[in-house]
């Protein structure tokens, strides 16, 4: 679980992100990525009833998630709102495929110099 500092849990931020966010698209998730004065990085998870009807899913989409960012976050630029939105297809992957989708996205939109 990432630390509550690094959490997006209000409504106004969620709606901030989608109005004034520069996004990345993958064949499994959407990245919506905006700058914040705050010199922290925040991240959101979206996993919306689309990918599965099934709680369970939707929470393990989630963690897996959740996860990948965790470890990445020290590679990160700062200052940085992040959310990423779960497209279906992804509950249908392994863990090793989405890590490697999301750290190529990353990489691709400039998050993570490498």
């Amino acid at each position: 679980m990432l630390p509550k500092i690094n959490r997006i849990k209000k409504e106004k931020d969620f709606e901030a992100i989608f109005k004034n966010s520069k996004s990345f698209r993958s064949n499994l998730f959407i990245f919506k990525i905006m700058k914040n004065n705050l010199g922290i990085n925040r991240f959101g998870f979206v996993v919306s009833k689309k990918v599965s009807l099934r709680a369970t899913i939707r929470n393990k989409v989630r963690r897996r998630l959740t996860e990948t960012i965790k470890v990445k976050t020290t590679d990160m630029i700062n200052g940085i709102d992040l959310l990423i939105i779960a497209l279906p297809g992804i509950e249908k992957k392994e863990f090793s495929e989405t890590k490697e989708a999301i750290n190529n996205a990353l990489v691709k939109s400039g998050i993570i110099l490498k």
